[in-house]
């Protein structure tokens, strides 16, 4: 088994290093099995931390009261980005065998330091949790409950009714978190896609778990589309505002979170996400194309000259960026290579948009130039895309 065992002193224990587990083997059960399960259920709360060492001992203390007052059969996993805060000391002091600590040097960073507690976690439930209070820990037996309805995945909510947040917690904050659920919403109905307070089986993370690749600080919503989760339930919470420290949300973790719906987009979607990157590049190739067409005019510039500039520097930046985004995976390929192919490939879609608008004008003189010009540049755009997404750029790396 690859783990650690419980830590109770202050030495550090790399995150990519193993040792041998020494706790007792339970018994490997699945959820809905019977009632002797969910008397006691084994539940891992996972807590990723960095620098939360004023708020810790609020949240063990309440956990500690609940694992008293419901009888739960639970452990903490404290996954700390080695901050160095008093955390280990902490834990060293409190000598709770139910408090797993670990201190991670490699790999940092909020989804990643969840990831590496559920690889860890001894639970047929796994709970996730913010350290800073922000999360009533008071609301995990009802946020486990519906697992044994045959949910797949419960979050709590602050926008179902009952759930709520604190008024000090400001406009742009709210807005923050508005927009980024808007954004979720290819992916999932829920209300709250990027609530950190949820629970799922095991077996539900098992089932993804050689495919989890979350990128910046939202994995609730990676979870979500990996594990294909279909029954999802939302209940109702208070979400607070933090007691102490500062919220390690930035600008930096804001732009991982566009990359990580982008990563998500092309998991669920495939071909039809190339295609819909495609299509924006060429949007915005356009867009450099007339902007530099203007431009040399305006500095006199000969009409054809500008028209071929126009053309040769709008489909180089047009390569650059699908080589980058739209087809990243091959990103590793001969550039020379595919910049040729790619030309190649708009030349073969603009000569397809041609010859079908022309043909379309002959064979319907009564249909408007610009509604065949369109249908050109739909079939010369359709073929441009294939022959780049698997010609062109067709390996993945």
């Amino acid at each position: 088994m690859n783990g650690e065992k419980p830590i109770y002193g202050a030495a550090r224990l790399p995150s990519s290093c193993s040792e041998k587990d020494n706790s007792p083997p339970h018994a490997p059960t699945a959820l809905g099995n019977g009632d002797r399960l969910w008397s006691r259920p084994e539940i891992s709360v996972i807590v990723p931390a960095f620098k939360e060492a004023r708020n810790l001992p609020l949240l063990i203390d309440r956990l500690s009261a609940l694992r008293r007052a419901n009888g739960m059969d639970l452990e903490l996993l404290i996954m700390d980005d080695d901050s160095r805060d008093g955390t280990e000391e902490l834990v060293a002091s409190l000598k709770q065998t139910w408090i797993r600590l670990v201190t991670r040097t490699t790999d940092r960073g909020l989804s990643e330091a969840v990831s590496d507690g559920l690889r860890r976690a001894r639970g047929d439930v796994i709970v996730v949790m913010d350290a800073d209070l922000g999360h009533p820990p008071e609301s995990i037996p009802e946020l486990v409950a519906p697992l044994r309805n045959g949910y797949d995945f419960v979050l709590g909510s602050r926008y179902v009714m009952g759930g709520s947040t604190s008024e000090d917690r400001g406009f742009f904050r709210w807005l923050n978190s508005r927009a980024t659920t808007l954004l979720a919403m290819p992916f999932t109905r829920v209300r709250d896609p990027m609530s950190g307070f949820f629970a799922l089986r095991r077996s539900t993370y098992e089932s993804a778990a050689n495919r989890l690749n979350p990128i910046g600080y939202k994995i609730g919503l990676e979870l979500i589309v990996k594990c294909r989760c279909e029954r999802i339930k939302e209940i109702p919470i208070h979400f607070s505002q933090r007691k102490f420290g500062e919220s390690k949300v930035s600008l930096v973790e804001q732009a991982r979170y566009v990359q990580h719906l982008r990563s998500l987009f092309i998991h669920k979607y495939g071909t039809w996400s190339h295609l819909a990157q495609f299509l924006v590049v060429g949007g915005l190739g356009t867009i450099v194309n007339l902007a530099l067409l203007t431009l040399l005019l305006a500095s006199g510039v000969r009409v054809n000259a500008a028209i071929g500039a126009a053309i040769a520097i709008s489909m180089v930046f047009n390569f650059l960026l699908n080589r980058r985004f739209t087809f990243g995976y091959a990103r590793k390929g001969s550039i020379v290579r595919q910049f040729f192919g790619f030309v190649a490939a708009c030349s073969l879609g603009a000569l397809l948009n041609y010859f079908t608008a022309s043909a379309l004008v002959a064979e319907y003189p009564w249909l408007y130039p610009q509604v065949a010009a369109f249908i050109g540049i739909v079939a010369g755009t359709g073929a441009n895309f294939l022959i780049n997404r698997f010609a062109v750029f067709k390996t993945a790396l």
